[in-house]
């Protein structure tokens, strides 16, 4: 078996978790990296004992590489598979294809006359919240209402990527699995009303913490609440996932769940999150050595973009956004 060559773009920890996946697995050899901080970039690749490229716009143009993983910051994502695709590679990104939902559309058009991969991660659809959720879904009978938060305070945080603005981007386009989650469960949705709220920095474009708060409205009449919220502002931790049903409820906190009708709660197990990135980058050399399904489409990835930007337009004018 010849391993294919990989490239990959970025040194921070879904990067990290990548190379450490690759190192495990026959199929795929990491060849070279490309970062945005010279002495990181350095001590990532001889951690891996990769080569360091000058820059992504180097990387993708290498003509020995048959891979390009995209795990750097999410401004970037979009230029960076889009040139990818160009020269001729298969390509995997994090989560968003792109800020942009017109942009993410055309990057998927890209792909239709190549033959190659376009795969946009969404781990937590592998994971464990997820797969209890659609297990015992059928058991709650109508689901009219969802709840879900995560608030993550976070200490320290000035001039970190993930809080600038334009490199991260509206959180909730950032930070897609929110919605994806619910668009996977549920379907189209018909509209949304959202609003956020940023404590920023004297620093331009940097922020110490933020919350959103969307309110999703299906086309099947389920009304789902998300809550978003990071940073130094916040205390206390909350990671909830609540579904209601016209036979029962299920609530998960962290990785405990539980099914709720009446006086009587039943445990529901909720496997780990460890080990997602190892599971979604077999999943890639699977599929492009056997043709083996992927667990996602890009194009539903870009529906819950699409969803993400209404959201933002819906906070920034106040209006409810009709999809």
């Amino acid at each position: 078996m010849t391993p294919l060559k990989i490239g990959l773009v970025g040194t921070g920890y879904a990067a990290q978790k990548r190379a450490e996946a690759l190192q495990d697995d026959e199929r795929g050899k990491l060849i070279a990296i490309a970062g945005n901080t010279p002495g990181k970039t350095q001590t990532f690749c001889q951690q891996f004992q990769v080569s360091p490229v000058n820059s992504w716009q180097e990387l993708v143009q290498q003509p020995d590489l048959d891979l390009i993983i995209i795990s750097t910051i999410n401004r970037d994502h979009g230029a960076i598979a889009s040139a990818a695709l160009a020269a001729k590679k298969h390509v995997v990104v994090e989560y968003p294809l792109s800020l942009n939902p017109e942009e993410a559309e055309a990057i998927i058009t890209q792909t239709k006359n190549q033959e190659k991969l376009l795969h946009v991660e969404h781990i937590e659809l592998l994971g464990g919240l997820h797969q209890a959720m659609r297990q015992y879904l059928s058991q709650i009978g109508n689901i009219f209402y969802a709840r879900y938060v995560t608030i993550n305070p976070q200490r320290q945080v000035s001039k970190k990527w993930t809080y600038n603005h334009e490199m991260f981007g509206f959180p909730l386009n950032a930070a897609l699995s929110r919605i994806h989650r619910f668009t996977d469960l549920f379907g189209t949705v018909a509209s949304v009303n959202c609003q956020s709220r940023f404590w920023d920095t004297p620093d331009s474009g940097y922020y110490l913490a933020c919350l959103c708060n969307a309110q999703l409205r299906f086309t099947n009449g389920l009304i789902a609440d998300i809550t978003y919220g990071k940073g130094e502002t916040f205390w206390q931790s909350n990671r909830t996932f609540e579904l209601h049903g016209d036979r029962g409820t299920l609530i998960f906190a962290g990785e405990k769940g539980k099914l709720i009708r009446g006086e009587e709660q039943t445990p529901i197990p909720v496997a780990s999150r460890r080990g997602l990135f190892k599971k979604d980058t077999q999943i890639i050399l699977d599929h492009l050595y056997t043709g083996s399904p992927i667990y996602v489409t890009p194009r539903a990835s870009q529906y819950a973009l699409k969803v993400a930007e209404a959201a933002r337009i819906s906070a920034q004018t106040g209006k409810i956004i009709k999809l």
